[in-house]
């Protein structure tokens, strides 16, 4: 379809702040074209005010999108090829990769802790032993990588030292040549933890310790969490086509006549 003078100006704007153009932002150019306005400006805002890189920005995305608990394929393949671009190597995306699979530890954390706190209230006593010479040395590993020692950590070293040394190896398998710095590895956290879509409260304030401890700047923490949010805009990116394909191009195109008046 041939766009209006309005309707191109509002497109070259969009891809300006995002950097892209997708068919579900074509077809909400058609459909609500006032909404994808205010949406430019809302996923702009993060990026043109805050003080994160462009390259660190998109491996920001690429965490959100590969995660888990949304694993959006087409904005994973789009926010990797545009990290690329703005010059991540592979082995930052590889490391990206490798957090988002770590954070399915964020359930044992909490179930460990309920586990504790049940077996408390059942009378059955919680090991209080001292920690063998073994457990001692992995405890004082963990501290070393991340200079704290959360709760779930004694849990887990109490309950299982084997699956303990597992996780910690999972946890630390950082450090590559040409991979995430310690600060960047800690701001992919933040963001991972921060998401709407696997929200986890006490995850999100350690990381945010951890980022503090660093010298990561509150405007930097800002910036990350205004970037979890847009994973809302995903429901658009997914339903748009949908809709589109039940309306028809005719009523597509009704539409945006209608919308336009």
């Amino acid at each position: 379809m041939i766009l209006t003078a309005e309707e191109q100006a509002l497109k070259q704007q969009f891809i300006r702040a995002r950097g892209y153009w997708r068919p579900w932002t074509e077809g909400l150019l058609r459909l609500d074209p006032a909404f994808l306005a205010t949406y430019a400006r809302y996923g702009a805002y993060p990026a043109e005010t805050g003080p994160l890189s462009r390259k660190m920005c998109e491996l920001i995305y690429v965490a959100l999108d590969g995660s888990a608990t949304h694993l959006f394929r087409s904005g994973l393949a789009l926010h990797m090829q545009l990290a690329l671009e703005h010059g991540a190597t592979t082995q930052e995306i590889v490391d990206v990769l490798r957090l988002a699979t770590a954070q399915g530890l964020d359930g044992c954390n909490l179930g460990i802790g309920i586990l504790a706190e049940e077996l408390a209230l059942a009378g059955l006593d919680s090991d209080q032993a001292p920690l063998s010479r073994e457990q001692t040395a992995l405890r004082d590993a963990y501290v070393a990588q991340f200079a704290d020692w959360p709760d779930f950590c004694d849990l887990w070293l109490r309950a299982d030292p084997g699956y303990f040394a597992v996780i910690l190896d999972l946890l630390t398998a950082g450090d590559k040549s040409g991979g995430l710095d310690q600060r960047s590895r800690s701001l992919i956290s933040l963001a991972l933890n921060g998401c709407f879509t696997a929200l986890n409260p006490h995850g999100l304030r350690l990381q945010i310790r951890r980022a503090l401890r660093l010298g990561i700047d509150k405007r930097e923490i800002l910036q990350v969490l205004q970037m979890a949010a847009h994973l809302g805009v995903h429901a658009c990116a997914i339903g748009v086509p949908i809709l589109m394909e039940a309306i028809g191009p005719a009523a597509g195109k009704s539409s945006s006549v209608d919308v336009a008046g």
